[in-house]
């Protein structure tokens, strides 16, 4: 199981928090991962960011997640996460 925190906090909120779930649940659609990913918002990842969205993957936090490099982050990150959890 992978746990992902999207910060939906005032900074990440105004850089597009609600855009970034959105495409979050689509991909887990998308690639029927519903029974593998828990998705969640948090308040505040501490690390904000002028540029992007903070998101949690298990443990670590990544920073500046935008529309733009989403696709990459979601097969380079969750899906990495997704296929080393299932080890």
């Amino acid at each position: 199981m992978v746990f992902i925190d999207v910060c939906v906090g005032s900074s990440c909120h105004l850089t597009g928090a609600p855009e970034i779930v959105e495409l979050i649940q689509k991909e887990v659609e998308k690639h029927h991962l519903e029974d593998e990913v828990v998705l969640s918002g948090c308040f505040c990842c501490g690390k904000c960011n002028r540029v992007g969205v903070s998101v949690k993957v298990d443990e670590e936090v990544y920073t500046g997640i935008t529309r733009d490099n989403f696709r990459d982050f979601f097969e380079n990150t969750i899906m990495t996460a997704i296929k080393n959890s299932e080890v």
